[in-house]
Formats: structure tokens, C-alpha cells, sequence
């Protein structure tokens, strides 16, 4: 990780800090594999006025010493599997990547060998694809906007509300317009009631 991305990462777990101190229900945090000397170390008591004071764990071990490996999720959108719901008893893991060392299927890769579960935010059951010049649609999102994800949906149990919160219209995705919902769901029943007249109709026909 190069000094830049290590500032990136470590700006983004100011603003995680920020929105679990905010929160009405607040997760308990812990940064693992962060060891003194290490760039994201330094880093985040260069940048992040009063970091030794944040109500949070460290520690240079591994969330794999830490944990029972069935507790642990770990969250990446190459998942198959949908988050549907927060578990209290789980330990959900943020890889801390910043974007310039993405690599697609990168932290699947790295939970698979690890054999832990996996899940994903559920990003494309909720939102559409918006239209844009450049095409682009991600479900990358940074540490500090998956985790706005779920400290709104932990607390308001919507994941519509919860994914306004942390998916930024940049991402290419959005909530869909809920007169366009509404139109859909009636063009859905009077299909519905359509298929259901001729189905009534080709019963009473005469054989």
C-alpha cells in the first residue's frame, strides 16, 4: 500500500469513527493488523487529530486469531450471497482497500482461502442502474460507505434508507422513483387480473 492510499484509508476510517459516534446504535470496532511502523499506522496518527483517544480496538493481530471462524463475515461485493440481515453475534469484516489496489474478486479470493463466509450489500435487489456518459456501475464501495450502510440499516431496519445513506449517486446506482414502482406494481396486477379472467373464462368455456 503506497503512502497515498494509506492516507486515503486512514481519512476513511475517520469518518467510520465519526458516524459510529453518532449513531444511536453504535457497533464496537476494531482495527486488526495494525501494527506500529506500518504505513497505515503512521498514517492514522498523522492525520486523524486525537486517533490514540478513539473509543475503539487495536491490535497487530489477525481477525483470524481474534474470532471463531464460524462468527465471522466477511463483506464483499463479489459475493453470491445477500446480506439480508445484521446478526449481533457475527464479526463483520471492512477490507481495508482503497481504489487504486482494487483488483476485481480480490477480497472473495482472500475470504475463500481464509474459508469464511462472505456476503455482499444488497445493492442491485434495492437500486437501479442510472443511467450515465461513462456507463459506470460499481458496488465498490469505501469502508466508510459500507459501513454508513449498516450502522443506518442496524438502526432504521430499511435497507432503502440504509443504502441512501452510503451509496453515493457516483457509483452509478440509485433508488428507484417510487411513482415508477407504483406504476410497475399496478401494470403487475392488472396482469395478474388479466391472467386470472382468462383462466376463469377457459374454465367455463363449453367443451
Amino acid at each position: 500500500m503506497t503512502e497515498k492510499e494509506s492516507g486515503r484509508l486512514a481519512s476513511q476510517i475517520r469518518r467510520l469513527y465519526g458516524a459510529n459516534r453518532r449513531a444511536a446504535r453504535p457497533f464496537w470496532l476494531c482495527l486488526t493488523e495494525f501494527a506500529a511502523g506500518t504505513p497505515i499506522y503512521e498514517q492514522c496518527f498523522r492525520m486523524n487529530d486525537g486517533f490514540a483517544a478513539y473509543l475503539m480496538d487495536t491490535t497487530p493481530e489477525s481477525y483470524l486469531d481474534l474470532f471463531p471462524l464460524e462468527a465471522i463475515v466477511y463483506l464483499t461485493p463479489d459475493s453470491e450471497n445477500v446480506l439480508e440481515d445484521i446478526d449481533p453475534s457475527k464479526v463483520y469484516v471492512l477490507g481495508g482497500l482503497v481504489d487504486e489496489s482494487i483488483h476485481k474478486q480480490l477480497t472473495l479470493r482472500r475470504a475463500r482461502e481464509q474459508g469464511l463466509q462472505t456476503a455482499r450489500l444488497p445493492i442491485r435487489e434495492f437500486m437501479v442502474r442510472a443511467p450515465n456518459c461513462r456507463n459506470y456501475h460499481s458496488e465498490t464501495l469505501a469502508i466508510n460507505q459500507v459501513f454508513d450502510v449498516l450502522v443506518t440499516y442496524y438502526e432504521t431496519r430499511s435497507w432503502p434508507a440504509a443504502l441512501r445513506a452510503g451509496v453515493s449517486s457516483g457509483k452509478g446506482y440509485v433508488l428507484p422513483d417510487p411513482a415508477e414502482q407504483a406504476e410497475t406494481a399496478q401494470r403487475t396486477t392488472a396482469a395478474q387480473g388479466n391472467a386470472l379472467l382468462c383462466a376463469e373464462e377457459l374454465q367455463e368455456a363449453p367443451a
